[in-house]
């Protein structure tokens, strides 16, 4: 396979990044992860849009534009021979000196890495298990997709191997928050929950998709800070993220429900496909929509 690297195609086991970049040394850089369908990577302008925003907090000085994204995806397509692929936008501060900078990073350094698309979630959907590791509080005012994945992989060990199990985080005050690599939301008496942002959870873009379309299907949705009880006493259950798309939990513990027949879940499913299938640009979505 092949990786993009600071202008760059070249083979996964030649990219390279230097031992001075505060990428590395202090975690300092974001990455959006996103899937492309037969070519056209979804929601590519809502996730460079976030990145962007990010770059700017962390004072890189570096913005995506989409032609620039269009063009790296596309001749990473072309090196790996692939349509539907996983790929990661990743960037970072670029090299400084030992010690944290008070300046802005104006070298950073861009890396997009690219690989077949994962095995899709089981037909049935997850199990869901509250983890014991809570979620930790976003580093600065709102949580960034960046480098600081440690909180993630610690509730990843817990959970162990399986692939057929979502993790699902507690922040700090017991409140529902989020998955280790996924949104979560559920149905009760045919309204949709989910964590609000303000509960430390990342906003994912493929979340904020949902809501969108829920609110375009006219069912009701509410965001806020739930108690475990809260999501344990629902209907139906999913999770969200740009990789899985929707996929529903059929338990958690010894709490089942609807799973793959959650009639909530059923019609987001049907309807996030019919935009992956033709559409992939914000304004495209929103004409969509309003048809």
């Amino acid at each position: 396979m092949y990786v993009y690297v600071n202008g760059e195609i070249v083979p996964y086991e030649e990219a390279r990044v230097s031992a001075f970049d505060h990428g590395f040394l202090y975690g300092i850089g974001l990455f959006e992860t996103f899937r492309t369908y037969e070519g056209h990577p979804f929601l590519l302008d809502d996730h460079l849009a976030r990145l962007n925003r990010g770059l700017s907090e962390l004072r890189i000085q570096k913005q995506v534009s989409r032609a620039e994204a269009l063009g790296i995806i596309e001749r990473l397509l072309r090196a790996n021979g692939l349509q539907d692929a996983y790929v990661r936008f990743n960037v970072s501060a670029g090299v400084g000196g030992l010690g944290l900078s008070m300046e802005q990073y104006s070298h950073p350094t861009v890396i997009v890495y690219m690989k077949p698309l994962p095995p899709s979630a089981p037909p049935e959907g997850k199990e869901g298990v509250v983890l014991t590791t809570r979620r930790n509080s976003p580093e600065g005012d709102e949580r960034l997709k960046s480098h600081h994945y440690l909180n993630n992989i610690i509730g990843k060990w817990e959970l162990g191997r399986r692939v057929d199990v979502e993790g699902i985080f507690l922040n700090r005050d017991g409140q529902v928050a989020e998955g280790i690599v996924s949104n979560i939301f559920w149905v009760k008496d045919g309204v949709v929950y989910t964590p609000a942002p303000s509960v430390g959870i990342l906003n994912g873009v493929t979340r904020q998709f949902v809501i969108a379309l829920l609110e375009r299907l006219h069912i009701p949705i509410k965001e806020g800070a739930y108690p475990l009880s809260h999501l344990q006493e629902a209907d139906e259950v999913f999770i969200t993220n740009s990789l899985q798309e929707i996929v529903p939990l059929h338990c958690i513990g010894r709490r089942s429900y609807s799973g793959k027949h959650g009639p909530v879940t059923c019609a987001l499913q049907h309807h996030y496909r019919r935009f992956t299938d033709t559409l992939w640009t914000r304004n495209e979505l929103k004409e969509r929509m309003n048809e």
